[in-house]
């Protein structure tokens, strides 16, 4: 099975596309992306270390967005929403990136909260 074809319309013109080539195509592009989230956190440059936007530095920021894109494609390949009608797409997708957003402001919120209280003195750092 894993040698089976699919069929892809490109302008008109009717093409096979074999899995073998998707399977690499996911691979090649989750590569890239991790790579360079690896390249990212090996180098960490000064410029995104030093540079917070809402609390939080930009490196973390580069961070989460690459995550998101990377759920976003294994679910739109390996949950083949591509082939899903658009109202079920919509539903999954933007579901998904509500959730995410909202727990990445909770942990922000909670974690600034914690920091604040450590630094000003009201508890001491046990560990």
């Amino acid at each position: 099975m894993a040698h089976e074809h699919k069929l892809a319309i490109f302008r008109g013109a009717v093409k096979f596309k074999s899995n073998v080539s998707k399977i690499w195509g996911v691979f090649a592009f989750l590569s890239i992306v991790t790579i360079v989230e690896v390249a990212l956190g090996i180098i960490r440059p000064e410029f995104l270390i030093d540079t917070r936007f809402l609390a939080l530095k930009l490196l973390n920021w580069i961070f989460i967005i690459l995550t998101i894109v990377k759920a976003y494609y294994i679910t739109w390949d390996f949950m083949h929403m591509r082939d899903e009608t658009s109202g079920l797409r919509r539903a999954v997708i933007w579901t998904s990136i509500f959730l995410i957003a909202y727990l990445v402001v909770l942990v922000l919120i909670e974690g600034d909260y914690i920091f604040e209280v450590y630094k000003s003195g009201f508890i001491k750092f046990d560990f």
